[in-house]
């Protein structure tokens, strides 16, 4: 069992923001795999099913992104996992819009979501990290990542989070190397 984190902030208002990015890839990977509608558990949306031979547990927490942590720290405590079986896919202002990288541990770089999940569970899970760009100047960060993506990045947006979705057999099986290219070469098509 292995259970994959979205990251975003609940609600209507949200939910184009470049924040919640990490939720659009769970309701992705959610569509394209056929699992069923999620319901609330672990202060979240939580649908299990499988992607390819593994089962899956996906969660979007409900808490806000400042307090992620509580509800993966939660889920993970159900299913008796430790933080191996773990992988969060965010935004990552570090990485070209729509580049996708997927990495294990690391810093937080400043992002709340990261920093609440690492306070609750520890900082060796395996992030799937997705692109956002950056604004150029750190003070005008806070409203970037809560504005919505402009219309014209509405295809890429979509190209990507259809590619994340085909490709995620291969990070279900450990293949992140795999997965990046799969991903990539789909991207350049």
């Amino acid at each position: 069992m292995q259970i994959w984190v979205g990251l975003g902030n609940p609600g209507a208002q949200y939910a184009l923001n470049r924040h919640n990015i990490g939720f659009m890839a769970i309701d992705a990977i959610e569509a394209v795999a056929g699992f069923p509608p999620p319901r609330t558990r672990f202060q979240g949306w939580a649908t299990e099913g499988r992607v390819g031979a593994e089962k899956l547990l996906l969660l979007k927490p409900a808490t806000f992104m400042n307090e992620s942590g509580r509800s993966v720290g939660e889920a993970l405590r159900f299913y008796k996992l430790d933080i191996g079986a773990l992988t969060v896919f965010h935004d990552e202002l570090d990485l070209a819009p729509f580049k996708v990288k997927v990495k294990t541990g690391g810093g937080t770089a400043g992002h709340n979501g990261l920093r609440s999940i690492e306070a609750h569970v520890g900082d060796g899970f395996r992030r799937v990290r997705l692109g956002i760009g950056h604004p150029g100047h750190r003070d005008r960060v806070t409203p970037y990542v809560l504005g919505n993506f402009a219309k014209a990045e509405m295809d890429p947006l979509a190209d990507m989070l259809g590619a994340v979705a085909a490709e995620a057999e291969w990070l279900a099986q450990g293949d992140d190397a795999r997965f990046m290219n799969a991903v990539a070469l789909r991207l350049q098509g």
